[in-house]
């Protein structure tokens, strides 16, 4: 019977020997024609070995060691070749590398594990396995790295950026990350959970305590970056909340889980809140008393260039005043239109640079800013963004009304 089988397939493959034999000896045009019917053979082998179903795709396979060499390599050269070009800022600010830090804490240590901290079990089966990053960090250049977090690996598991006009995050991470390999179990925790993060007096650690309230886990998660009393861990990396207007935090909230306000770091937070935790939030932090942000070290006169600004405008450039709407006088406002008295002067120049290039979404209102950023100079951004800065959160009329030959006292 075997003799037979050998036979038959001996019968079938003699025509195609044939065909391959005339198409390959002779002349040129004959040698390109049987050249093009083994790739034709050899795409429809491919194809039928697929709809057999009998390639292995499963993770738990693994891949083979040139498969795997193949995919790292693509992957290396494409992200070199791709990354040229791009100009890395300094990554070297403190207040960069601390909003890297919140991040990273949350969206990459499950998957690649932190100083302290292993990788998860279930990121661990994954093909391909996602990497401890520490000690990889010298193989890449800043640029490369901006390059994978902002646009992803395909066939990694590793996602793109949820927010691509937010560069000024990816740079965080990124600057988090060339910092990584220099942190222990205590720096790390230390950056992303803020100081004093270890300390233990007997009790569930700090950021474990609320579990036992309604809000706790959620609030937990906020505290690491927006700090306990709401200030932001006086860096300015993050916000300053404390105090500010309730209806305006809930319309953040509710922007950035609808991605109306744009941000790789809040929208995947907000997207995982129900409307009660928004609610919740926003009444908590509405309530604490705001403290104010460290005052900016600025000349009188680049205050006085602020306050004009804030208090003025500017005609000839079309630009309004700040204070009709933001204040800081206490007169009654639309709730929406945020307090920004006392908040950080990096993090107001930076969102006043996202509103004037077009990226900052947020509140129904979110236009009026489009509108009135986009005049504005660097250097007026940065006055005016100072001159916010000194003063104290919900300041009185009088401090509001400061000639533009006093200028208020920084802190």
């Amino acid at each position: 019977m075997l003799q037979r089988a050998r036979h038959a397939f001996g019968l079938l493959l003699a025509p195609l020997c044939r065909a391959l034999h005339y198409a390959t000896c002779g002349s040129r045009r004959r040698g390109l024609a049987g050249l093009a019917l083994l790739a034709a053979l050899g795409a429809g082998g491919g194809f039928l070995y697929a709809w057999s179903g009998l390639v292995s795709i499963a993770a738990s396979s693994g891949h083979w060691p040139v498969t795997a060499w193949f995919l790292h390599f693509s992957m290396r050269s494409a992200v070199r070749t791709q990354s040229l070009g791009i100009k890395v800022p300094p990554l070297d600010d403190a207040k960069l590398i601390l909003k890297g830090a919140g991040h990273f804490e949350n969206g990459c240590s499950p998957c690649h594990g932190a100083p302290g901290q292993p990788r998860a079990l279930i990121a661990r089966q994954m093909v391909p396995e996602p990497p401890e990053l520490a000690p990889r960090m010298s193989r890449w250049e800043p640029e490369e790295l901006f390059w994978i977090v902002r646009n992803g690996i395909k066939f990694s598991a590793m996602p793109a950026w949820p927010a691509p006009g937010r560069e000024d995050e990816v740079w965080a991470v990124v600057a988090f990350l060339r910092q990584l390999p220099k942190l222990d179990a205590e720096g790390y925790r230390e950056l992303a959970y803020g100081p004093g993060a270890l300390a233990n007096d007997g009790g569930p650690p700090d950021h474990l305590r609320p579990l036992s309230e309604p809000l706790g886990p959620v609030l937990a998660n906020c505290v690491r970056c927006h700090g306990k009393d709401g200030n932001g861990r006086g860096e300015g990396a993050f916000p300053r909340l404390a105090g500010q207007n309730e209806a305006y935090l809930l319309a953040s909230l509710r922007a950035y889980a609808a991605g109306e306000r744009h941000s790789g770091i809040m929208q995947p937070i907000a997207a995982g809140l129900d409307e009660d935790s928004m609610r919740r939030l926003a009444s908590h932090y509405a309530a604490l008393p705001g403290s104010g942000s460290r005052a900016p070290v600025e000349k009188p006169e680049v205050l006085r260039r602020g306050q004009a600004t804030a208090m003025q405008g500017h005609y000839e450039q079309g630009t309004p005043s700040c204070a009709d709407c933001h204040g800081p006088d206490r007169t009654e406002r639309n709730p929406l239109y945020p307090e920004i008295a006392g908040q950080y002067s990096d993090y107001l120049a930076l969102q006043l640079e996202l509103f004037k290039s077009g990226t900052r979404g947020g509140t129904a209102y979110a236009h009026i800013m489009h509108s009135a950023a986009r005049r504005l100079t660097a250097e007026q951004i940065l006055e005016v963004a100072n001159f916010y800065a000194s003063l104290k959160p919900q300041a009185d009329a009088d401090e509001a009304t400061t000639s533009a030959g006093n200028p208020p006292q920084a802190r």
